[in-house]
């Protein structure tokens, strides 16, 4: 039984201390006694004691634990551990694996994408932004609705740190923003705690390096003239 998420899905939904504590007892040999049920995961997970972990094999955050946190209905590094070794199948895990990008930062590297290169990375953010979606329901689905919002923003930081800077990104980069100004104007989302528009934040401090390193860079800004914003975030780069 292959489980529907795979180890990208358990990072960019998972906040960086509880992955990287169940990455350690993954590599560490603490996933004991892992079996295969009708959809879904169980396993003895050697904490402070030994811990009955299940998972299901639909949504790795679905699942119980014995710990503390898993019995107040909390997803712990016991259960993340358990997602990781059905993932990964007792593989090895390497350093590209465990790397989190969880704040978007520039490359630092110039030239441009190809056609096929950019194809594909318009196609990622497009992924990434059906994760920021408007808040429309009860209260009790607000942390699922922030942890949403959370994996979206992380997905898009590593897209946007592995950017090659030149003309052609920073116009991406500038339509991605207009695209997340235009989802929190008027797209009813809820950014009650700020994860969309840090993210706003650091993309603009990005464009910021690429006009440091590419002057024509700053051609692309052009695109903000007139162009009216929730925020103001535009008037740094219009100033450049």
């Amino acid at each position: 039984m292959k489980p529907s998420y795979d180890l990208d899905k358990i990072k960019f939904a998972t906040d960086r201390l509880t992955f990287e504590k169940a990455v350690g007892l993954y590599e560490y040999g603490k996933v004991t006694q892992i079996e295969e049920g009708i959809g879904n995961y169980s396993a003895i997970v050697l904490g402070t004691k030994p811990y009955r972990v299940s998972v299901e094999a639909r949504r790795y955050d679905y699942g119980h634990c014995e710990c503390y946190l898993g019995q107040n209905d909390t997803l712990c590094k016991h259960m993340v551990a358990v997602a990781i070794h059905a993932v990964m199948d007792g593989k090895k895990l390497s350093e590209k694996d465990k790397q989190l990008v969880s704040q978007a930062t520039c490359s630092g590297r110039l030239e441009e994408l190809s056609n096929a290169g950019l194809s594909a990375v318009k196609k990622s953010i497009t992924g990434a932004m059906k994760y920021i979606k408007p808040y429309n329901g009860p209260s009790r689905i607000w942390f699922s609705y922030q942890s949403s919002l959370s994996e979206g923003c992380n997905r898009l930081s590593k897209i946007i740190s592995e950017l090659p800077v030149s003309e052609q990104t920073a116009k991406l980069l500038i339509d991605l923003l207009l695209r997340l100004d235009d989802k929190l104007c008027r797209s009813g989302v809820d950014d009650s705690d700020g994860t969309v528009g840090g993210l706003i934040e650091e993309t603009v401090q990005v464009l910021k390096e690429y006009a440091k390193l590419n002057a024509s860079c700053t051609k692309a800004f052009k695109m903000l003239k007139d162009k009216e914003t929730c925020f103001g975030w535009e008037a740094p780069l219009l100033k450049l």
